[in-house]
C-alpha cells in the first residue's frame, strides 16, 4: 500500500495528470494496492496478473474498480503490461522497479529505527526487490550497525542466481505457496543494484518452512499472514542467521491468502 499510494500521490503532485490512465503488473498485492490508490485518485487502472493468483487478490482488484487482464503466469503479466504502457496508452507503474515504489517502501525502515534504533538485523521477503530496496536504502541512510537480509524461496530465487552469476538471469520458476515472490526479473530493474550494494546475504526457504511459518504466524501470533508475508518468519524458523544478531525485526507483509488454502496449512 505504502508504494503504491507514494506513487499514484507523487504523480498528481507533480504533473496534475487525471486524465491519462496507470497500468500495472501484479501477482495480486501491488495490484490491489494500486487499484485501492487509483480509486482514491479518480484514475482508471488496468492490472495485468497470473490467473492462478489468489481469489482473494484477483476479485478484490476487481471489485476496487480496475480493469484486470488476466495472463498465463507473472512473467507474461509484465511483459504485456510493459508493453501497454510502452504504446502510450497508459504510465506503467511498476510493482518493484519505480523509485516512488521503492520509497513508499521505504518508510517502514524509517519507522523501524524509529522504534528500535538499536536493531541488528532486518529479515525481508524479496520478490522484484522493491520492499527490500526501500527498507535497505532507509535503514542504509539511519544507521551502521543494522544489516539487512532478504529471503526468497527455493522455486523462485532470481536474486541469489543473478547474484552468484554476477547479472540479471532468466530462472525457471517453480510452483510456491509465496505467489507474492514468484516470478522473473525485469531485465532493466533498478532493485537489482540497489541489493546488491545494500543488502548484506540472502536466505533460501522451502515450502515446509513456509507453510509451518504461515500456520505459526496463526497459532502463536493470532495473525494471518499469505505464503509471501510469512517468508521472513520462515527463514527465522529454518536458523542460520548472522552470529550476534540479537535484535532482530522481520517483516509480515500481506495476508491475501485464500481461506480455504489457509484452513488447509493449520
Amino acid at each position: 500500500m505504502r508504494g503504491a499510494f507514494n506513487a499514484v500521490l507523487k504523480r498528481l503532485e507533480e504533473t496534475g495528470d487525471r486524465a491519462t490512465p496507470l497500468v500495472t503488473a501484479s501477482a495480486g498485492n501491488h495490484g490491489r494496492a494500486m487499484a485501492y490508490a487509483a480509486k482514491q485518485a479518480g484514475l482508471p487502472l488496468t492490472v495485468y496478473a497470473p490467473d492462478h493468483a489468489p481469489r482473494t487478490k484477483l476479485d478484490a482488484i476487481g471489485e476496487l474498480g480496475a480493469e484486470l487482464r488476466p495472463c498465463r503466469d507473472y512473467d507474461e503479466a509484465e511483459l504485456r503490461a510493459k508493453e501497454h504502457g510502452a504504446s502510450g496508452r497508459a504510465l506503467f507503474i511498476s510493482p518493484y522497479s519505480h523509485p516512488d515504489v521503492i520509497a513508499g517502501a521505504g518508510t517502514i525502515g524509517l519507522e523501524l529505527l524509529e522504534d528500535q534504533p538499536d536493531l541488528d538485523l532486518v529479515i525481508v521477503p524479496i520478490g522484484g526487490g522493491g520492499l527490500i530496496s526501500g527498507i535497505a536504502t532507509a535503514v542504509r541512510g539511519l544507521s551502521t550497525r543494522t544489516a539487512v537480509i532478504g529471503v526468497e524461496v527455493e522455486a523462485s530465487s532470481p536474486f541469489t542466481h543473478g547474484l552468484a552469476a554476477g547479472h540479471i538471469v532468466t530462472i525457471d520458476v517453480g510452483r510456491t505457496l509465496a505467489d507474492g515472490l514468484s516470478g522473473n526479473l525485469d531485465p532493466d530493474t533498478i532493485t537489482f543494484d540497489i541489493v546488491r550494494s545494500l543488502v548484506a546475504s540472502i536466505m533460501l526457504v522451502d515450502e515446509t518452512r513456509l507453510a509451518e511459518a504461515v500456520s505459526g504466524l496463526v497459532r502463536v501470533e493470532r495473525l494471518i499472514a499469505e505464503g509471501a508475508g510469512a517468508a521472513a518468519t520462515a527463514a527465522i524458523l529454518n536458523g542460520g542467521l548472522p552470529a550476534g544478531s540479537r535484535k532482530i525485526a522481520a517483516i509480515v507483509s500481506g495476508a491475501n491468502i485464500d481461506p480455504e488454502k489457509l484452513k488447509a496449512l493449520i
